[in-house]
């Protein structure tokens, strides 16, 4: 199965599927900034970005560790004001 390559600008929805980390109301919308190019665990990877409110505000800065086939594709590119 072929996977959709992750670029800066995109969001994604990291919940537990992803990482057991972001279960529940650790669930987070994240919009990815950097997608660390090293090799980790297999399918496993390294993302930073912003944590998104529900206004796809960006609220704090952090670096994820996360399984690609669990996350969820989001709303991409920013809102019109």
């Amino acid at each position: 199965m072929s996977q959709v390559m992750l670029r800066p600008g995109d969001v994604v929805h990291v919940g537990p599927e992803a990482s057991v980390q972001f279960s529940g109301d650790r669930a987070l919308t994240f919009r990815i900034i950097r997608v660390d190019p090293r090799a980790t665990y297999d399918g496993w990877i390294w993302l930073e970005g912003y944590v998104l409110d529900a206004t796809g505000t960006a609220l704090q800065r952090r670096r994820i560790f996360v399984r690609e086939v669990g996350l969820r594709r989001g709303q991409s590119g920013a809102g019109n004001s």
